[in-house]
């Protein structure tokens, strides 16, 4: 397992700076954010290779919503998450990490037809069928991430990731576990970890208040030793907020994280 931290949480000017003080803390990974990625993308690319961090993951970025009613708005997401996957494997990362949808359903109900839930299934299984072509194709992953169910109403645990990939049976689709939302919605974390494991290709980590892990309550340990259990062995991104002073609190967190790997 390797630690890694999304680069708007790392202080410091430049990106240089930033991966420079990440290395220090003990990062070993950076993960960018999707939304103005492909604007920097030879920035990026020149300053990892003078760096020793790598990056870990493209966190989403794309423009509109997969599971909107809307062809065109679906369109442009689907475009985007391809060009992201195909940035994901220039850099040398994991994946791209995919949430379907937010908030309530953007479908329509067609009762007694189809609830708007069976047509975000029926409709998110063709896109995924697709992306994971792609995926494939240019040597990236997609990462299914649930949320918790006051941020979405659709695929909410890792259970529910697993039918899709299942479902989708290809490799260019796997799961994102987040410490965060499972404190929320899984029963038991460790549990759900060992269920998914072979599927899970990335992980982030924040505390139960959202905050740096240690600064919460959510039981590390016994998640980390079901990672380890499963063979765990790529990264977990620190996505959270940074409390007092970053140069104090990153390291911290990464040394209270450390006792557990």
């Amino acid at each position: 397992m390797k630690l890694a931290c999304q680069e708007n949480l790392a202080p410091g000017r430049t990106l240089k700076e930033k991966l420079e003080n990440l290395a220090k803390y003990g990062f070993e990974g950076v993960e960018f954010w999707g939304r103005d990625l492909r604007d920097r993308l030879d920035e990026v690319k020149s300053e990892m290779t003078r760096s020793s961090l790598k990056v870990s993951t493209i966190c989403a970025g794309y423009r509109g919503s997969p599971l909107s009613p809307d062809p065109e708005e679906r369109k442009v997401a689907v475009e985007d998450v391809k060009a992201l996957l195909e940035a994901a494997a220039e850099l040398g990362a994991v994946g791209l990490i995919f949430v379907p949808v937010f908030g309530p359903p953007k479908l329509p109900d067609l009762s007694p037809y189809k609830k708007p839930e069976e047509l975000e299934r029926e409709l998110l299984l063709t896109l995924l069928y697709d992306l994971a072509r792609h995926a494939e194709k240019v040597g990236s992953v997609l990462l299914l991430e649930p949320l918790n169910r006051y941020e979405t109403h659709f695929l909410n645990t890792l259970d529910q990731a697993v039918e899709y990939v299942e479902e989708v049976g290809s490799s260019g689709v796997r799961i994102m576990a987040d410490f965060f939302h499972m404190n929320i919605e899984e029963a038991d974390i460790a549990e759900s970890i060992r269920r998914a494991g072979k599927y899970i290709y990335h992980v982030h980590l924040a505390d139960s208040n959202r905050v740096l892990p240690g600064w919460g309550h959510t039981d590390f340990e016994s998640g980390f030793r079901a990672l380890k259990d499963v063979g765990y062995d790529k990264f977990m991104a620190m996505e959270c907020r940074v409390p007092g002073d970053p140069e104090e609190s990153l390291p911290r967190s990464v040394a209270y994280l450390k006792q557990f790997m």
